[in-house]
């Protein structure tokens, strides 16, 4: 038997998943008795299908693949969460698989897919939506089961990763460093979605959702990113033993489910410590496996093909053996969502203030008086004649609402905030 595939999206990773098919599919056939074939083709141009031999299977109208009764597996590559949506839930209805790299929509309308391809009894797979090519899904859902999944930690987004990494090693500003990412092609023209978090969370609301099944949506994560980060935060992270990475963290407490991404001092001990440049890496915590960690690239046309393409090889195994979906919708609890403001953790806070008598003891009250305790405080410069400095603190476990208090306070005092830059504040991981 045949398995016929229909690729929707023909960008950086579809030309990836084509150049899977041209490269290995006959040797598919030959070690795994996988018989498949790369039917149709959609996108908005067919130059990239053309480019590769398969000009003549190219349509623009993604109908024409949900449509195709001989058409088994459609793989979504466009992204967003509008006509992506309409095309996965168009091809349940029509009796087909599905596979997609589409985090964003999976994070907002997951439960809607997931209830979808139930109903249908079709199958989604959505290994390439975490981490590029890094396996976590599958384990996840698979390998460690046997587990009570306690914490999900991930470096989940290459661009900041490698930013933070340059900022470290050659001093680089953020301006410096961002400019450098976009000379390589690390990040976009506009970066918000990596430099504010927000594809983090996408990302480790996915992986949140599986751990612990029980929904989380990309809504209910607190994301926070590094546009504050200087390199003198990471020159004092690194005499205090620890190294800046922009975290994505999902805990499983008695409380509900504790998730967010922000950046975080890792321990300079840490297997995440030593992950640089664009790499991805997750730390998984089970409650018989102990710690285990996945690493790898977590971008790129070739590492995030290769995850869809191994999604796409286990479905046709599927189709072929005639087996039912084997792992469908997991969330079956309803755990409640942990506020930020309940959050225990040390801080790093870094204010830019007046290097004049009386703003170490103003700010030192404030502390004081939201029950704060500090472990350390540290003039970080030396300003000319009523210039400005850092005045960096470091707490003892807090409790989140209260350290906002602080900072909200510190805010309005005369002298803080010089050249209305803001606090830097930063978590600091156990």
């Amino acid at each position: 038997m045949t398995v016929k595939v229909g690729l929707v999206g023909t960008g950086t990773v579809g030309g990836g998943c084509m150049d899977v098919f041209n490269t290995h599919a006959d040797d598919y056939k030959r070690h795994f008795g996988i018989d498949i074939e790369l039917a149709r083709v959609c996108s908005r141009h067919p130059e990239a299908a053309k480019a590769r031999g398969m000009g003549g299977i190219w349509t623009s109208d993604y109908h024409d693949i949900v449509n195709d009764p001989d058409i088994d597996i459609v793989v979504e590559l466009i992204g967003g969460t509008t006509v992506a949506r309409d095309v996965i839930l168009e091809a349940f209805a029509a009796g087909k698989n599905v596979v997609t790299a589409n985090k964003a929509l999976l994070a907002t309308h997951g439960e809607e897919i997931m209830h979808a391809a139930d109903a249908a009894g079709r199958e989604i797979m959505f290994e390439a939506a975490v981490a590029g090519g890094i396996p976590i899904i599958s384990p996840l859902k698979h390998s460690l089961i046997a587990n009570k999944i306690t914490s999900v930690l991930g470096i989940v987004n290459g661009t900041t990763n490698y930013m933070l990494s340059r900022m470290a090693e050659e001093g680089m500003s953020y301006d410096e460093a961002l400019a450098d990412a976009q000379e390589r092609g690390f990040a976009e023209a506009d970066p918000t979605a990596d430099v504010d978090g927000f594809d983090a969370a996408a990302k480790i609301a996915i992986m949140a959702s599986i751990a612990f099944n029980s929904r989380v949506r990309l809504d209910q994560v607190v994301n926070e990113g590094i546009r504050q980060i200087r390199p003198t935060d990471l020159k004092a992270a690194k005499d205090m033993g620890y190294c800046v990475k922009l975290l994505a963290v999902a805990n499983r407490t008695d409380a509900g489910i504790d998730v967010r991404v922000h950046p975080t001092m890792v321990p300079l001990s840490h297997p995440l410590a030593s992950v640089s440049g664009v790499n991805n890496a997750v730390y998984v915590t089970g409650d018989f496996v102990d710690d285990v960690m996945f690493y790898g690239q977590g971008a790129g046309a070739r590492a995030t093909a290769s995850a869809v393409m191994g999604d796409v090889l286990e479905e046709a195994r599927h189709v072929q053996a005639g087996v039912a979906p084997l792992v469908g919708c997991t969330c079956t609890d309803d755990l409640p969502i942990v506020p930020m403001g309940e959050l225990i953790s040390r801080y790093y806070i870094r204010f830019v203030v007046d290097d004049r008598s009386g703003v170490l003891a103003q700010t030192s009250a404030v502390f004081a008086k939201h029950g704060v305790s500090v472990y350390s405080v540290v003039q970080r410069g030396k300003g000319e004649g009523g210039g400005a400095v850092d005045l960096v603190y470091i707490t003892h476990s807090a409790r989140e609402a209260d350290m906002r208090a602080v900072i909200d306070d510190i805010k309005e005092l005369d002298g803080v905030l010089v050249g209305k830059e803001e606090p830097t504040v930063i978590r600091v991981q156990k």
